[in-house]
C-alpha cells in the first residue's frame, strides 16, 4: 500500500496469535507419469508431474503425502476430496469444484485458479504462496492456521466462515466478504483491499493504522455516522 506508515506500536504484535503451520516433509515418493485418478480412491506417497485431471469425476478422492507439479484440475469434480500432507505447485484450474473438501497440512505454491468453489470445507495448517485467484469461495468453511501470502485474489468470500489464526500477508484483494463470519486472530496487516462487506463481522480482525484509515468511511456509513 502506498503511503503506509512504517512500524507499529511496540508490544501490539504479541496480542495476535499467528498461524501454527506444520512443516510438510515428503520422502521416498514414487513417480507416476500416467496417473489414472478415480472417484473415492486413495493415493499415498506419490509424485505427479504435469498431471491432468480435467473434467474427471473425483468426488471423495484422497491424496496423502503426495507432491504435485503443474497439476490441472479444471472442471474436475473434487467434492468431498481430502488432501493431507501434500505439496501442490502451480495448480491450474479456470474452474475448481472442490466444495466440502478437506485440506490438512497442505502447501499450495503459485496456484492459478479462476472460480475456486471451496465452500463448506475444512482447512487446517494450509499455506498458499503466490499465485492468482479470480474468485475464492470459502463460504461456510472452517479455517484454522492458514497463511496466504503474496497472492492476488480478485474476490475472497468468507461469508459465514469460522476462521482462527488466519493471516493474509502482502496480498492484493479486490473485494472481501466477511458477512456472518466468526473470526479470531484474523490478520490482514500488510494486505491491500479495495472493498469490504460484512462490516458487522469485523470482530477478531487485526489491521494496521493505514488500513483503519481505508475502513473509516465504510465503518461510518455502516454505523450511520455523518461526517461533515
Amino acid at each position: 500500500m502506498a503511503g503506509r506508515a512504517a512500524g507499529k506500536p511496540q508490544g501490539s504484535a504479541s496480542k495476535v496469535t499467528p498461524p501454527r503451520l506444520a512443516p510438510v516433509r515428503l520422502e521416498d515418493l514414487r513417480d507416476d507419469d500416467a496417473p489414472d485418478f478415480s472417484r473415492a480412491a486413495r493415493y499415498d506417497g506419490m509424485q505427479y508431474s504435469r498431471a491432468a485431471a480435467d473434467g474427471l469425476e473425483l468426488s471423495g478422492i484422497t491424496f496423502a503425502e503426495c507432491a504435485f507439479a503443474g497439476v490441472s484440475f479444471n472442471e474436475a469434480q473434487l467434492r468431498g476430496a481430502t488432501f493431507r500432507d501434500c505439496v501442490i505447485e502451480e495448480a491450474f484450474a479456470p474452474v475448481l469444484n472442490a466444495a466440502r473438501s478437506t485440506m490438512h497440512d497442505v502447501v499450495f505454491s503459485n496456484p492459478r485458479w479462476g472460480s475456486a468453489e471451496l465452500y463448506e470445507g475444512g482447512w487446517q495448517s494450509v499455506r498458499i504462496d503466490g499465485g492468482k485467484i479470480d474468485y475464492l469461495n470459502l463460504r461456510g468453511s472452517r479455517l484454522a492456521d492458514v497463511l496466504i501470502s503474496d497472492c492476488i485474489i480478485s474476490e475472497l468470500d468468507l461469508g459465514s466462515a469460522t476462521a482462527a489464526r488466519v493471516a493474509l500477508k502482502n496480498c492484493t484483494i479486490g473485494s472481501l466478504d466477511l458477512a456472518g463470519a466468526r473470526l479470531k486472530d484474523f490478520d490482514l496487516r500488510g494486505t491491500d483491499f479495495r472493498s469490504v462487506s460484512g462490516l458487522g463481522s469485523l470482530a477478531g480482525v487485526v489491521i494496521d493504522e493505514y488500513q483503519l484509515g481505508l475502513l473509516a468511511p465504510l465503518l461510518a456509513a455502516h454505523l450511520g455516522v455523518v461526517v461533515a
